[in-house]
C-alpha cells in the first residue's frame, strides 16, 4: 500500500468532514463556515489534480453500464460543486462589498440546494468505490480470509444505517432541501450537535448502501460474462 494512496485518502476524508461541518452553519457561525468551505474547495482541487489522468481516459473507456453511470455521477458532482462554489462566492460576507448586489435570498437557496445535492452525489460516488475502500480496510487491518460472522455483522450494520438514513431524511427534511422548497425547519443545535452529524452521516450511508448494492448486479454480470468468454476461448483452443 503506497504512501501516496494513504496521503490522498487522508485528504479526501478531510474534505468529506469539512463538507459535513459546512452544513452546520447555525452552529459554526459564518466565519468558521466560510473557512471550512474554502479549505474543502482547496482539498477538492488537490483531489482533481491527483485524479487528472482519469479525465483523459473517458473517451477510451469501455461503454458498460457501470462505467457510464460512474462518468455521469462524476460530472454531476462536478456540476453541483461548481454551483456550490459560485453561490459561495456570491453570498460570502468576506466579499460582501464586491458581491452584495448578487447575493440575494434566491442565491442562498441555490447554495443550500447545491450543498445537499453534493451530499447525496458524494455518497453515490463513494458507493461506486465501496468495494475498493473495503479492500483497503481489509489490507489495513490484516484481514485476509472471509468470515461469515463478520459479514453478517457488517450487513446488519449496513441495514441499520440505511434504516436510520431513511428516518434521518425526514428529520432533516432532505426532500424539501433537494427540491428547493421554502422551509423554516432548521436543526436546533442548542438541543443536540452530535444528532445533526449522525443524521447527515446516516443519510450518506443510505445512499452509499443503495448505490453499492444496486451496482452489484452489473458487476456480477460482468464477471460472469468474462468467465464465460474465458471458457469459450479455452474450448476453441
Amino acid at each position: 500500500m503506497s504512501r501516496l494512496f494513504l496521503f490522498r485518502l487522508a485528504f479526501d476524508i478531510a474534505a468529506a468532514c469539512l463538507l459535513l461541518f459546512g452544513f452546520s452553519y447555525w452552529w459554526l457561525g459564518n466565519v468558521a463556515h466560510e473557512l471550512a468551505g474554502t479549505a474543502m474547495f482547496l482539498l477538492l482541487i488537490m483531489h482533481n489534480v491527483f485524479n487528472r489522468r482519469w479525465y483523459g481516459t473517458i473517451s477510451r473507456r469501455r461503454r458498460d453500464a457501470r462505467g457510464a453511470f460512474n462518468t455521469a455521477v462524476t460530472f454531476a458532482l462536478a456540476t453541483a460543486m461548481l454551483a456550490l462554489l459560485v453561490t459561495s462566492i456570491l453570498i460570502s460576507n468576506a466579499l460582501s462589498g464586491i458581491m452584495s448586489a448578487y447575493g440575494g435570498f434566491t442565491v442562498r437557496q441555490l447554495h443550500t440546494l447545491a450543498a445537499y445535492w453534493v451530499l447525496v452525489i458524494v455518497a453515490v460516488h463513494l458507493g461506486l468505490r465501496w468495494s475498493m475502500l473495503m479492500s483497503f480496510a481489509r489490507t489495513l487491518l490484516g484481514i485476509s480470509y472471509p468470515n461469515a460472522a463478520r459479514t453478517l455483522v457488517l450487513r446488519a450494520v449496513t441495514a441499520a444505517t440505511a434504516i436510520l438514513g431513511v428516518w434521518s431524511s425526514f428529520q432533516l427534511g432532505i426532500g424539501g432541501k433537494l427540491s428547493m422548497q421554502m422551509t423554516l425547519d432548521w436543526w436546533n443545535f442548542e438541543e443536540s450537535v452530535a444528532g445533526f452529524f449522525i443524521h447527515c452521516i446516516a443519510i450518506a450511508g443510505l445512499y452509499i448502501a443503495l448505490t453499492y448494492y444496486a451496482m452489484k448486479g452489473p458487476r456480477k454480470n460482468k464477471r460472469q460474462a468474462v468467465s464465460a468468454s474465458s471458457i469459450s476461448e479455452n474450448v476453441r483452443q
